[in-house]
């Protein structure tokens, strides 16, 4: 398979990294540097592009590379609110491919399940208050983190008694606090906790590396070669449907 990469910053090596081993052809690397090259006749050669960059370039790279023709999987989080029904109208009516996940780890798929269905039991236990804490690197732009936000959107289609997330503290006994921390060099940190007056039961998911982010993207990108429309994890990993 021939790929394009958009963004060649640390995922976007690694990515190449993986993709070479796996026995794929990179034709094409656009960074800051050579942007005009997503026009060339290299780009368009591509079956699909995987995209890393930030949410104020997210939303021009996937209409470039939708005018080249090419299929794209994309990593890139705070567009959605702004180009989401757009991005998506254009591969259900008009033919194009995306893949877009808010993260593409093998882990975190797992565990964004076993959010879910924690959150489904405890619906029953009102006695039980739901809060949520991620932890990424001082490069990060967007906060809440967009796993942070599908992992809440996971707790609020289940547990009845909360009606939307919001940053950091609230009293809002409706709303689930979600608490963004930004340190270091770390790599994801997200934690689901469940405190009452008895007990505390928590979820944790730490990376300790981007080795299953890339894994994740380039399984993606095999996966849409010969498929068309707007897919997501649950394409990808059918337990969490």
């Amino acid at each position: 398979m021939k790929i394009a990469l958009i963004g060649y910053g640390k995922m976007g090596k690694e990515i190449e990294r993986l993709a070479l081993s796996r026995g794929h052809e990179i034709v094409s690397i656009i960074d800051i540097h050579n942007q005009e090259d997503i026009d060339s006749e290299a780009f368009r050669s591509a079956d699909v592009a995987i995209e890393f960059t930030n949410p104020k370039a997210a939303y021009d790279n996937y209409i470039k590379t939708f005018r080249a023709g090419v299929k794209l999987v994309s990593g890139s989080t705070g567009w959605m609110e702004a180009h989401g029904d757009e991005i998506r109208e254009m591969c259900t009516k008009e033919g194009k491919t995306l893949f877009w996940a808010s993260n593409f780890s093998l882990g975190v798929a797992i565990f964004s399940a076993l959010n879910s269905y924690l959150a489904k039991i405890m619906n029953a236990f009102p006695e039980y208050d739901v809060a949520m804490s991620e932890t990424h690197h001082i490069h990060k732009m967007d906060a809440p983190s967009g796993t942070a936000i599908t992992l809440a959107e996971g707790v609020l289609e289940n547990i009845d008694r909360k009606e939307r997330w919001v940053k950091g503290e609230t009293r809002d006994a409706k709303a689930l606090p979600v608490a963004s921390i930004r340190e270091g060099e770390v790599v994801g940190l997200h934690t689901i906790r469940y405190e009452s007056s008895a007990d505390t039961i928590a979820i944790t998911h730490d990376a300790k590396n981007r080795n299953g982010f890339v894994l994740g993207a380039v399984l993606a990108a095999e996966f849409i070669a010969d498929k068309q429309g707007f897919f997501g994890m649950s394409d990808l990993f059918p337990f969490l449907k």
